[in-house]
């Protein structure tokens, strides 16, 4: 089949981990004929975001990437917001797709999409969502005047010809259902999600990586990570940590730290339990998470989360709907009733219960989170 994956509304950076760099790649792997059609906005070498010239190229993930600028006219940035791309429509038209996912709900080129799908009716048109009332719409602005006014419309004219909106967690689907007006039967949740490790390649990661680190495998590694803003709050994390006096846990921290750093940097010298590692790429990423028991996420979400369960991991999360959606007594969500300090206690004082729910991580990551199934979802693989 011939699959066009469309980043015009969320972006497309080569080399990276995310879920538009995940599909196409399963859909390759898949042996389907897989074209991204992306902006130029992408991330320099220091991941700051950046633009790239206009381009054809075959990307990382094995897929042929073909980079548009902004339609000529707007300010810069009202063009970011807009996202009109000249040459959808003649793309699209010579590359005459079988199924089409738009990555985002909000770009004025899904309604040139919604065009091409109603002349070619055989065509599979998908739109997910990634947005929610935590990362969209937070302001009168951005509510009133470009969801509500701009988006949502643009969106409810192309649902004659989508088959699917796919949400990537429980507070997208309301975001979508309540605020764009999505029927709810038109809604699947779509989560993202990561790669089941074999037994053998999952082994062979943890002990690697434990080695390096001079970790014994009776030890509990817990993992928080990420762009490590106040938020996230690691300080709080460090010091809940430093609190609970046990030989059996370790802390690694992976990622870069953009606030606190010299109270974060006080905490982690403090206690040689702790350790920094720095940024890692995705795939070195989920290295350290095959090799870690327990993911540590004390406020908001991140897809991380998900990651981590594909590589067996225990839970230790913020307690927001997305994160409930996931849990399955495979953790601990932190929340008036049980806070982080008592998930820490808990896991130092029955590591053996540590290893009880990374199986529940597990098989929910198989049954639910699997790359690999989510891209057949939308393809199944080619015959040969």
């Amino acid at each position: 089949m011939k699959i066009v994956h469309l980043c015009l509304s969320c972006f497309y950076i080569d080399g990276y981990g995310y879920q538009e760099n995940q599909l196409p790649a399963q859909h390759v792997k898949d042996g389907h004929e897989v074209t991204i059609i992306a902006s130029t906005e992408s991330f320099d070498a220091e991941r700051k975001p950046c633009y790239l010239g206009p381009a054809d190229y075959m990307g990382s993930d094995g897929a042929r990437v073909i980079r548009l600028p902004y339609r000529a006219g707007l300010p810069a940035a009202l063009a970011r917001k807009v996202r009109a791309y000249p040459g959808v429509r003649r793309w699209l038209e010579a590359l005459q797709p079988d199924v089409i996912l738009f990555h985002g709900m909000c770009a004025w080129e899904l309604l040139t999409v919604a065009r091409y799908a109603r002349a070619h009716p055989e065509v599979q048109l998908y739109v997910d969502c990634h947005e929610d009332f935590n990362n969209s719409a937070r302001g009168w602005v951005s509510r009133q005047l470009l969801h509500a006014s701009f988006y949502r419309p643009i969106l409810l004219s192309a649902l004659d010809v989508v088959r699917r909106v796919l949400c990537i967690t429980v507070e997208s689907i309301q975001f979508a259902t309540d605020f764009y007006r999505v029927p709810r039967s038109q809604v699947d949740l779509f989560p993202l999600a990561g790669h089941i490790h074999d037994d053998a390649d999952y082994h062979a990661r943890r002990h690697r990586i434990r080695q390096a680190h001079g970790v014994a495998e009776a030890e509990v590694v817990i993992v928080q990570s990420g762009k490590i803003t106040a938020n996230k709050l690691l300080p709080d994390a460090l010091r809940a940590f430093v609190g609970t006096p046990s030989e059996h846990l370790r802390f690694w921290i992976v990622g870069t730290i953009v606030d606190d750093a010299e109270s974060c940097e006080a905490l982690i010298a403090s206690d040689p339990r702790i350790r920094f590692l720095g940024w890692k790429s995705p795939q070195e990423l989920e290295d350290v998470l095959c090799a870690a028991d327990v993911f540590l996420q004390p406020s908001g979400q991140t897809a991380t989360t998900q990651t981590s369960m594909c590589c067996r991991c225990a839970l230790v999360v913020s307690d927001v709907p997305s994160h409930r959606a996931l849990f399955v007594n495979n953790g601990f969500l932190i929340n008036s009733q049980t806070s982080l300090s008592d998930a820490l206690r808990a896991l130092a004082s029955a590591p053996q219960q540590v290893e009880e729910m990374k199986q529940r991580s597990l098989a929910f990551a198989r049954q639910n989170l699997d790359y690999t199934e989510l891209a057949r979802r939308l393809a199944p693989p080619a015959s040969h």
